[in-house]
């Protein structure tokens, strides 16, 4: 009964985080640049698509985000009244952020099983933030590189709420690391959509000739090779480490660009 009560009350606080904010009022920028939306039935419409989320809640673009359409633009009125639509009403959008930077996502189903079982919160607040890493699937994430393997970057989210100064310090750390920690995910020609780390980086490259000749020349910093040989126990914890520590925003950079370029 108890275990009831805590996902109804979890379902209803998750509802009221991602269920506000239909419609806002936006003064367009003179320099304002047309992203892009794509519905569900596959429908393009060209206009002004602006992110929800910043550099401080980058998990916010992936709930949600605002649009109105060229054809609803008002240029007698010095504020447009936007849309605001989420992953049950497109399948991809793009946009262009502060700096006038493309960003492009995408419509995923994943469950980020990494970030709802590092509960580094305790209490409620580390359940509501397995909650919601848990059971929202559906989401959008940002393609940052495509291809024949094509790899999102996907963030957790963190919890909204915590009790007493202990917990509330807890969570702040714990939204810190999720911030500046996201998880790469990726999938090669469909397959179905995995974490990418060192390993899977060269799982994944193996049938490209040009990338295996490079790796095996030691031509890309983020994939030096480990000259010792390893077996055993020995060979498990060295594997585990290069994971932890290897830089995969670089790997995806030096690797899977030159392969998507290089291995058609």
């Amino acid at each position: 009964m108890k275990k009831i009560l805590l996902l109804s009350v979890l379902s209803l606080m998750s509802a009221s985080l991602y269920g506000q904010d239909e419609t806002t009022d936006y003064e367009l920028k003179s320099n304002e640049k047309f992203g892009f939306i794509v519905d569900k039935s596959g429908k393009k419409t060209e206009g002004i698509v602006r992110m929800v989320g910043d550099a401080r809640n980058p998990w916010d673009n992936q709930k949600k985000v605002k649009f109105v359409a060229v054809s609803d633009i008002d240029k007698s009125k010095k504020k447009q009244k936007f849309k605001t639509m989420d992953s049950d009403d497109l399948k991809e959008y793009v946009a262009y952020d502060e700096n006038n930077n493309e960003r492009h996502f995408e419509v995923i189903k994943y469950t980020n099983v990494k970030e709802g079982l590092n509960t580094a919160t305790s209490g409620l607040s580390g359940n509501i933030k397995a909650f919601n890493n848990l059971t929202k699937t559906n989401q959008f994430a940002e393609v940052v590189t495509d291809g024949k393997i094509k790899i999102y970057r996907l963030y957790g989210f963190p919890t909204s709420f915590a009790a007493g100064d202990n917990q509330i310090k807890e969570a702040e750390r714990e939204t810190e690391r999720m911030r500046n920690n996201p998880s790469y995910i990726y999938t090669k020609k469909g397959s179905k959509l995995k974490e990418f780390n060192l390993k899977e980086a060269k799982i994944i490259t193996t049938d490209c000739p040009v990338i295996k000749s490079k790796i095996a020349g030691g031509e890309y910093a983020s994939m030096k090779n480990d000259t010792k040989k390893r077996t055993g126990l020995g060979k498990f914890i060295k594997n585990q480490v290069d994971d932890v520590m290897s830089d995969v925003p670089q790997i995806i950079d030096e690797v899977i660009l030159d392969y998507n370029e290089n291995c058609k």
